[in-house]
């Protein structure tokens, strides 16, 4: 089961924060930290978060980073779905997108696969949120290392990485 640590408006960096922590407690949103053991050989990581924080998939989301017509762009999608190359194309006002390399997605991000966190990027990229996030009262996003997701409100999320929110999930 998931050890939860919370830290709110006021929170500071625990020890072992990471960027995307340490740049929510400065935000001032409320968002909530749920760590977990990882388990390497586990073969999603959004799955293994959703099963170790019992929640649906649904509520889940991968951040996964495109290049669109020579440009890294970060996507947010449920982990229960993929991500559609071309709607994230056209909600960016792009023509064409392929996943991006991971060692580029790594030294633009900071983080490692598996942990990389819509929050905190070494270099802000342009973001985009699936569409299927509005209306929840909240998301689950990684925090920025392998076995560790904040969960914060969707219109937080969306504020704090000044993303568009555009249907770019299938599935």
């Amino acid at each position: 089961m998931a050890k939860k640590a919370k830290q709110g408006k006021k929170g500071g960096q625990q020890s072992g924060g990471t960027p995307a922590t340490v740049a929510l407690a400065a935000s001032g949103v409320p968002f909530t930290v749920h760590a977990y053991e990882h388990d390497p050989a586990a073969p999603s990581y959004g799955e293994e978060a959703a099963e170790a924080l019992g929640v649906s998939p649904d509520q889940v989301f991968k951040t996964l980073l495109a290049d669109v017509d020579g440009t890294l762009t970060v996507a947010v999608v449920p982990v229960s779905g993929s991500l559609d190359l071309k709607a994230l194309a056209a909600a960016v006002g792009g023509k064409r997108a392929a996943m991006a390399d991971p060692a580029a997605a790594e030294r633009s991000t900071g983080y490692v696969l598996g942990g990389i966190s819509p929050l905190g990027q070494r270099k802000r990229l342009r973001t985009v949120v699936d569409a299927s996030a509005q209306g929840r009262p909240t998301v689950c996003v990684s925090a920025g290392r392998r076995g560790l997701e904040v969960e914060l409100a969707p219109d937080d999320l969306v504020a704090l990485t000044d993303a568009r929110i555009a249907p770019i999930a299938r599935g």
